[in-house]
Formats: C-alpha cells, sequence, structure tokens
C-alpha cells in the first residue's frame, strides 16, 4: 500500500503528526520536499520531538527514512538533530536514515539569503535566512552538491572549487 501525504508545502498543516501517526503500518517514509526552515512536533510513546529535517518515521524502530531529492539538507542542522534524538534514545543509523538525492544547503547559501534581506531592507520576503531560497535555485542551476557526492572524494574537491568559484562572483555583486 502506498500513501502521500501532502500540504500547500509551507505552513504547520499537521503534515508531520500525520505520517508519524500512520508511519507504524509502513517500512519505508520518504519526505520529499523542504528544509530546516520550518518543522513539526510529535508527541508519541517516546516522548516530544521537534523535528526540522528528519522525516516522522525516524522514531519508529522498524523504519527505514528517505530523505528526498527535493530537500536542502543543512549538514550542521542534520548532525544537531540526529545528536539530540539520539540523546533521547531514538536509534538512527545508516539502515534507517538514508539520503542520496538532497540537495546540501552549505555556508554561503545562508550568506546570500542573509546578504540578499538585508538589500531589500523594507521591501524583504521575509526569508528565515537559512539559505533555503538560493540552495534551491543552485539546484534548479544544477549548481549544487548532493548528498551522493559526499561519498566521492575524489571528484567532490573539484565540484567544491567550481561552485566556490561562481559563489564569489555571485558573492561580489553583494559588495562582499
Amino acid at each position: 500500500m502506498l500513501t502521500a501525504i501532502v500540504g500547500i508545502n509551507w505552513g504547520d498543516e499537521g503534515k508531520g503528526r500525520m505520517v508519524d501517526l500512520l508511519s507504524s503500518d509502513y517500512d519505508i517514509i520518504c519526505r520529499y520536499q523542504g528544509g530546516n526552515n520550518a518543522g513539526h512536533t510529535v508527541v508519541n510513546d517516546k516522548g516530544k520531538f521537534i523535528l526540522n529535517l528528519l522525516p516522522s518515521g525516524i522514531l519508529r524502530e522498524t523504519t527505514v527514512n528517505v530523505m528526498g531529492n527535493g530537500m536542502v539538507i543543512d549538514l550542521e542542522h542534520l548532525v544537531g538533530e540526529v545528536t539530540h534524538l539520539r540523546e533521547k534514545g531514538i536509534t538512527i543509523t545508516p539502515d534507517n536514515l538514508k539520503s542520496d538525492k538532497a540537495i546540501i544547503c552549505m555556508p554561503y547559501h545562508k550568506l546570500q539569503d542573509i546578504m540578499e534581506e538585508d538589500r531589500l531592507a523594507d521591501r524583504k520576503f521575509g526569508s528565515t535566512r537559512r539559505g533555503i531560497a538560493p540552495v534551491y535555485a543552485d539546484k534548479y542551476m544544477k549548481k549544487g552538491l548532493r548528498m551522493e557526492d559526499l561519498l566521492h572524494p575524489d571528484t567532490l574537491r573539484q565540484k567544491v572549487y567550481d561552485i566556490v568559484e561562481w559563489k564569489n562572483i555571485t558573492v561580489t555583486g553583494y559588495g562582499h
């Protein structure tokens, strides 16, 4: 059986809570989009958990969780979220958490987000300053790093070099 829980892609609609409620009947849970600019709170028999990146199924020991292609992942935030859940007794291993095609939100994405909000001043669009818009822009321009790239250090170095060279041009345009 397949089930999709979708919403309007923003706002606290309860998607995470619904996934938690339904996940006990599923082997695989996939979060298909989003980043750590929002989150959801799940309360279950193990406690109260605030999740920003991880799929709600991560709270179930028998569920494999996939961070899908539409996600943008801030690695620093992900490590913090995983650490916090492990401290609360949640098991997170490569067996129950997987991602290969998700785009990585880099520090320069956050910098771009902040610079653009500051440039707009009173006309700002209300960014969370977490780099979400710039990283999605890079995804569609094919200028991003994917989670799978971390597994290939032989090609990762050149990819990072090429992207940083291009980003320096962009950041210079902001006077930085």
